[in-house]
């Protein structure tokens, strides 16, 4: 099989949703972009949800991840703290070993699929 696997990393504490694929793009492309808004438009998401999961991760964790400046004159801008730049290290890493781990029964449950076209 040549289409590649995804696999989805979420991270619960309790019942509570603290960090997942979502929340590890937008860190990443904030991260890039250095803005809160052109992260969520490269995500095809609206500037509101970007900034309520920015706020949602940043009152989940004892710091916050995100520090934001507002426009203006001198314009504004979003970098990861210190942390930020931990959790979404950590997350990348913790992504990488759950592939690799995953990958024989990945290949086993590959081979037994049937991906003909059907119509």
């Amino acid at each position: 099989m040549s289409d590649p696997v995804t696999l989805r990393l979420r991270l619960l504490f309790g019942d509570r949703l603290v960090f997942g694929p979502g929340k590890g793009e937008l860190l990443a492309r904030i991260a890039e972009t250095g803005s809160i808004a052109a992260a969520g438009r490269a995500m095809g998401m609206s500037y509101k949800r970007a900034w309520a999961l920015v706020e949602e991760m940043n009152a989940a964790f004892r710091e916050p991840l995100v520090a934001s400046a507002r426009g203006g004159a001198g314009g504004g801008g979003a970098q990861l703290t210190p942390d930020g730049q931990e959790v979404l290290a950590a997350y990348r890493e913790m992504l990488a070993a759950v592939e690799t781990a995953a990958a024989p029964g990945t290949a086993r449950i590959a081979a037994l699929l049937d991906m003909a076209d059907r119509k």
